[in-house]
């Protein structure tokens, strides 16, 4: 049997479908109290017919547990054979820290622990490109771009870090693990919407500015068959950068306008405006408690080009990725 973490988020929703396309069987997912597990059917309703779906669909075992309830966790592992770490929490505010720490670290490391004392045959964690740090040297970041604690890392690519190094760990301890790096994820997620970014874009009339800054991003369609790729090979013990397609904040933003008929950004904005808006929005935050949103590692993060190299994964599997007009024509289609 299989167990998904994060059953109900971007990749293990799309994941859980991919695997029941193959006719994977006896798949259990893991959901929280207050996920939302029927949103699921909606990806299932996206890529077949309503009752294939539904068929489909019926075939999981879902699971409540909290990856940082171990006594919970621990019932789940029970007749399970592989396991796909899926779930984490994404944030660029400071403030989460703490909860970024306790979901992406510890929770890690209980299912690493686990998949250990459960002799689990394999496991495929997923990490995140924002554990690499490219040397100055280098063009392109790649797995062997190793985490450099002098840079200056958000609490989110700290506790992916962390995260990663608890994966790491349990391989010394007999475990086998693939772990996979994606970039940016798109796609459409559980409740109907696509990934934050896109929807933010859609609900502009248009996008005027852009940041001098880029990034790696990446299909979730692409994320979830190379992950249930490697889980069929024999590899272990290694990492893979999963990243479609490199483009800076201008040009990703200019083949969105394209795709969604909107009017393309012509102006690139400086870094002050952003930052007076991160200082006023503490202000509010001290006086309201309001929760901030413009963070000084987000801002960082729209300033910053990264770059990365995809050429271990294309080789390994002969695998062609899902470009970023291809990605966008898909969701256009979708919300239709």
């Amino acid at each position: 049997m299989i167990l998904v973490t994060g059953g109900t988020g971007l990749v293990g929703s799309h994941l859980l479908y991919f695997l029941l396309k193959e006719k994977t069987q006896h798949i259990r997912a893991l959901h929280r109290k207050s996920s939302d597990i029927e949103s699921v059917m909606s990806i299932f309703r996206h890529y077949t017919q309503a009752e294939k779906a539904e068929k489909l669909f019926n075939q999981i075992e879902w699971f409540e547990a909290d990856i940082t309830n171990l006594p919970e966790l621990e019932k789940a592992f029970v007749g399970i054979t592989q396991v796909y770490h899926c779930a984490a929490f994404v944030s660029f505010n400071p403030s989460d820290f703490d909860k970024l720490k306790k979901i992406n670290v510890e929770g890690t490391a209980n299912i690493m622990n686990l998949c250990i004392d459960f002799k689990i045959e394999k496991c495929c964690f997923v990490s995140s490109i924002a554990t690499l740090s490219k040397k100055p040297e280098q063009l392109l970041a790649d797995e062997n771009s190793y985490w450099d604690p002098n840079e200056k890392n958000s609490a989110y690519s700290l506790t992916k870090y962390g995260a990663e190094m608890e994966a790491w760990r349990a391989t010394q301890e007999s475990l086998d693990v693939v772990i996979v790096n994606p970039g940016v994820i798109l796609g459409i997620s559980p409740n109907r919407q696509e990934s934050s970014i896109v929807a933010t874009l859609k609900n502009r009339k248009n996008i005027p500015f852009y940041t001098s800054g880029g990034n790696g991003f990446v299909d979730v369609r692409d994320v979830v068959k190379i992950m249930t790729a490697l889980m069929k090979l024999p590899i272990k013990n290694e990492r893979f950068v999963l990243v479609g397609e490199n483009a800076d904040y201008k040009s990703f933003l200019m083949k969105f306008a394209n795709v969604f008929n909107k009017k393309p950004p012509k102006r690139k904005i400086s870094r002050l405006p952003l930052n007076i808006l991160n200082q006023i929005e503490w202000v509010s935050h001290l006086i309201f408690r309001n929760r901030r949103k413009l963070s000084k590692d987000l801002i960082r993060s729209l300033y910053t080009n990264r770059k990365y190299d995809n050429s271990k994964i294309v080789n390994l599997l002969d695998y062609r990725f899902i470009s970023l007009d291809e990605t966008f024509q898909h969701l256009k289609e979708h919300s239709k």
